[in-house]
């Protein structure tokens, strides 16, 4: 009885998505609406879905799990014929979905990963319950509330330590150097996920800002980092959307307004079933008008991509780092039956100038679209304001390309292993072997000799080969990633953070091309008083 009710309620979640991509096709659907016949064919292939799983659910050499069979296969199945981010989201995925726009939840606070069958600690957020009680990144977390954990996946770990405001969990730790397990006792908060992870002054006059995803805290957060920073004083600001893979679209054009004039268009978007819509500037800057650098890379994404895009096309600011990814295809939410829902293809974005944001994926196989994308053949060539050429049709390409350093044979070995930080792969990290005999790092910490002695004792206690020469030859590249994980571990992201800005060739250029982004901004200005004060005149 439970596997049929399974097999129906499954059936009536596939029929609803069925019916609404059929009504609403893909973006690249013919122009058409859906007829009597279109009906017809979505009843016959509901019906030979049915029967095939019929089969299936009687024959198959093992019990079949029909909602498994259905929402990670035959749905997810679908959705990938029509474009990579066409997405179908279980209950459980959906209440995470949802859970990360929110940008907050009740908890204990960290990031955990899974290791060698193990649930490992890879931060704990700072001032957060788990931040207070001493969790360290590397703790092994061995039992929450006495219920043991290995074997246990992530999720399930996650969500044995959730929980409402104020309840308390218990939980036991393995850690390196520490004889016995470790028993804490934390009292559950409300975890907020800021948008803005990390902002400071890198140079005088020059403030930085890490904006780490767009959910529905982000604007807010940055309105407080600039008012942290007294932007109105500032000489330039940095923003770093590196790694960002995006979010709501509402926080992407809230970051772009504090920053555009009033009136000037942030990003448009078109489909075949939705009519163009421009989102505008509605506040504007308010006089605030220091000269900008945004960062991007090849993993900055949607959100990101609207926002460097405008910054670019307004020649409001400079574009450093490496071309983004590429996505600029409208995702529309249908929550479903059953605590599902489904995230949907609708329209395409387009930068102010028109650019297409969208890379091609037709032509590339799905491994190839997300691991190894290429720059479109024929890119299309727009103006922005003040004239400048720029190009669409894969991403946004940076004003100034500075490619992030590629790791050595001898660094991509240790970062494989997880030398540095808890990995899935690795054997576990050299800062927990340190710490755990020398708990009383300060901030005055340096990587000296004494500890790079003791790095070569532990990769030898590892079995990791390397020579004299190796260590010689990233001497520097060693001491910046140990001094890195070891201040993260003791002090938190924040100063973590902190320890990796201070050897980073991009955020070098960004800084050193504020005077052209304030002499970019001007000319602009220029340009366009000029244009509105002389019309062109039709013959």
């Amino acid at each position: 009885m439970e596997a049929r009710q399974s097999s129906a309620r499954g059936i009536v979640v596939l029929v609803v998505v069925l019916a609404v991509s059929a009504l609403l096709g893909g973006v690249w659907g013919p122009s058409v609406r859906a007829t009597a016949a279109d009906t017809n064919d979505l009843q016959d292939s509901v019906k030979s879905f049915t029967k095939v799983l019929s089969v299936v659910e009687r024959n198959y050499a093992e019990p079949v799990d029909t909602d498994k069979v259905i929402y990670e296969g035959a749905i997810p199945g679908m959705l990938r014929v029509l474009d990579p981010h066409s997405n179908f989201f279980d209950p459980k995925q959906y209440a995470l979905f949802k859970e990360e726009q929110q940008g907050k939840y009740y908890g204990v606070g960290m990031t955990v990963q899974s290791r060698d069958n193990q649930t490992v600690v890879l931060s704990p957020f700072v001032g957060s319950p788990a931040y207070k009680a001493g969790i360290r990144p590397g703790d092994i977390i061995q039992k929450v509330d006495n219920k043991p954990c290995e074997g246990l996946t992530t999720t399930e770990v996650a969500d044995l330590l959730k929980g409402s405001k104020g309840t308390v969990v218990h939980i036991t730790l393995v850690r390196e150097g520490w004889e016995k397990p470790i028993e804490v006792t934390v009292t559950r908060d409300e975890i907020p996920r800021p948008g803005v992870e990390f902002y400071t002054m890198v140079k005088p006059g020059i403030g930085y800002v890490h904006v780490k995803t767009f959910n529905e805290t982000t604007d807010t957060d940055l309105a407080d980092a600039l008012k942290s920073l007294d932007a109105s004083k500032l000489d330039g600001l940095i923003i770093d959307l590196r790694n960002n893979g995006g979010g709501l679209l509402n926080q992407a054009v809230g970051m772009a307004d504090m920053f555009l004039d009033k009136g000037e268009i942030v990003v448009s978007h078109r489909g075949r079933n939705s009519q163009e819509r421009h989102y505008m500037a509605l506040r504007g800057n308010q006089g605030v008008e220091l000269p900008l650098v945004v960062l991007i890379n090849g993993q900055s994404a949607s959100a990101s991509e609207i926002v460097s895009g405008a910054i670019q096309d307004h020649d409001r600011g400079l574009v450093v780092g490496e071309t983004s990814f590429g996505k600029g295809l409208v995702q529309t939410q249908y929550p479903l039956s059953e605590e599902t829902a489904l995230l949907l293809t609708t329209a395409r974005y387009y930068t102010p100038s028109g650019r297409l944001i969208q890379r091609d994926y037709k032509n590339v196989s799905l491994y190839d679209y997300h691991y190894n994308p290429q720059p479109p053949t024929k890119p299309e060539v727009k103006n922005t304001d003040s004239g400048r050429q720029v190009f669409g049709g894969g991403g946004i390409t940076p004003d100034f390309v500075v490619a992030a350093p590629k790791p050595d044979e001898f660094q991509q070995n240790l970062l494989r292993r997880g030398v540095f930080y808890s990995d899935p792969q690795g054997v576990g990290d050299f800062t927990r072997f340190y710490l755990g005999e020398k708990p009383d790092v300060t901030k005055d910490f340096v990587v000296n000799d004494d500890v790079i002695r003791e790095f070569r004792k532990y990769l030898d206690k590892e079995k990791i080969k390397f020579t004299e020469q190796d260590i010689q030859a990233n001497l520097t590249w060693l001491k910046w990633q140990i001094k890195r994980e070891a201040f993260t571990s003791v002090f938190g992201l924040t100063d973590g953070y902190k320890v990796e800005l201070q050897d980073d060739p991009q955020l070098d250029k960004a800084i050193e091309s504020i005077p052209q982004a304030k002499a970019l901004y001007s000319n602009a200005r220029k340009v366009l008083a000029e244009r509105e004060g002389n019309p062109p005149t039709r013959p």
